[in-house]
């Protein structure tokens, strides 16, 4: 559904605890789906996450706006490519996210049906392509490579499972994979314009986390997700400082040409 994000102002940015970035890819509230964008068409979006403690261990608010186009034009192969500017400060230019806050991704996806009647809809990419690596002086590229299968079934919704793949100099040894899992569903008992969905992306890492929200259509072409973002929760359960920091509130302007 939220197969949306593209082109507007870079006016917000972004900031993380950890040396990890999302990008604004076609996805669910955290995670990537089997959504991309069609040849032509142009998403905009500006997210912001705000934490949910103003505890020293909390982490950072952040905030990012990307720009993501589809590139091929065909029905049954979309391949869509994406920047964003992301940062962890408006003013620090000390860090070396806000000093290099420029990423890439790109998907390639099959749509569900898209050769038989039945078959689920398939997807591969990458996010999180930085541009700064000083070896111990930090880096920026958690270069995540991920893999999506989806399948929509009637009244429940659709359920996509999958996993990825990142960098270990970023995301940690031994802390680098995970699992990607996702149920999503266009409410049109209330309105065809509510959409809710949960994902979840495995791993003590600092993208980890559990998400939970719900966009509003304003427009065909424009929509707000609002949503919470829980960092890992199921890890370190001795009460050790999250990867991901404290949760947060996430919400996601999107706009589409």
């Amino acid at each position: 559904m939220k197969s949306v994000r593209s082109m507007i102002l870079a006016a917000a940015l972004t900031l993380s605890m950890s040396s990890a970035a999302m990008a604004t890819f076609s996805g669910q509230i955290w995670i990537p789906s089997t959504d991309a964008k069609g040849f032509g068409e142009v998403n905009v979006s500006i997210d912001n996450y705000i934490r949910m403690s103003n505890k020293p261990d909390a982490g950072s608010n952040y905030y990012d706006a990307g720009v993501t186009v589809g590139v091929l034009p065909f029905e049954k192969f979309k391949l869509e490519v994406g920047v964003d500017y992301y940062t962890d400060s408006l003013n620090d230019g000390n860090s070396i996210y806000s000093a290099h806050p420029i990423y890439f991704n790109f998907k390639g996806a099959i749509p569900e049906d898209a050769f038989f009647k039945g078959m689920p809809a398939f997807a591969a990419g990458m996010f999180g392509i930085g541009t700064f690596d000083r070896g111990e002086a930090g880096n920026t590229m958690s270069n995540v490579a991920y893999g999506l299968v989806a399948k929509t079934f009637p009244v429940v919704g659709r359920f996509s499972a999958g996993g990825y793949h990142g960098a270990e100099k970023n995301l940690g040894v031994k802390t680098n994979t995970g699992v990607l899992a996702s149920w999503d569903r266009t409410m049109s008992e209330i309105s065809d314009k509510l959409w809710m969905s949960v994902d979840y992306m495995s791993g003590n890492n600092s993208l980890g986390a559990l998400s939970v929200g719900a966009s509003w259509a304003f427009t065909p072409n424009v929509s707000l997700l609002v949503g919470a973002n829980f960092y890992n929760p199921f890890y370190n359960p001795q009460g050790g400082m999250l990867p991901g920091g404290k949760p947060t509130i996430n919400t996601q302007l999107d706009i589409n040409f």
